[in-house]
């Protein structure tokens, strides 16, 4: 198996708080997405990863795990929700895997972590079979410093 390849495509850090980050014209050549956020928002929050302006709750389901180092929890939704961001230092890991496929729903593995609340994962459905050309992430306001990076995965 070949060991996979990361490009960048794009990085985007905030200089103000803002609400939401748009990666837009993502190129259909690759096999699957990263998008890496770090940062702090100004509450916590459930961190939304809308796909080419789609808004719908209903297309959006997901199963999760969570843990605060006291107490594990599982469940299942359907939002668009997919890392949770906080006061302090997070981070999240979202992987899209076949994001360009036209012939199947998307799906999508999600990390997040903070060492003051929770560890978080999450697999999600997007009930769609167009290509992902473009990621919303939203659902809290970010400060300024956060850091959102978008790459492309060969493998």
């Amino acid at each position: 198996m070949p060991t996979p390849t990361y490009t960048a495509l794009a990085t985007v850090t905030l200089v103000s708080t803002t609400s939401s980050v748009t990666f837009s014209n993502i190129p259909g050549t690759y096999r699957d997405l990263i998008l890496v956020v770090t940062g702090t928002t100004t509450a916590g929050a459930g961190i939304t990863f809308t796909h080419n302006g789609d808004t719908t709750a209903a297309n959006y389901t997901s199963v999760n795990l969570r843990g605060t180092g006291s107490t594990a929890t599982s469940g299942t939704a359907t939002n668009a929700n997919m890392i949770s961001m906080y006061t302090t230092q997070s981070q999240g890991v979202v992987q899209f895997m076949d994001y360009s496929a036209t012939d199947k729903h998307k799906t999508a593995l999600a990390r997040s972590d903070n060492s003051a609340n929770e560890v978080y994962a999450l697999a999600r459905r997007w009930a769609n079979t167009a290509a992902i050309t473009s990621i919303t992430v939203g659902g809290g306001t970010f400060n300024s410093g956060s850091t959102f990076s978008l790459y492309g995965v060969i493998a």
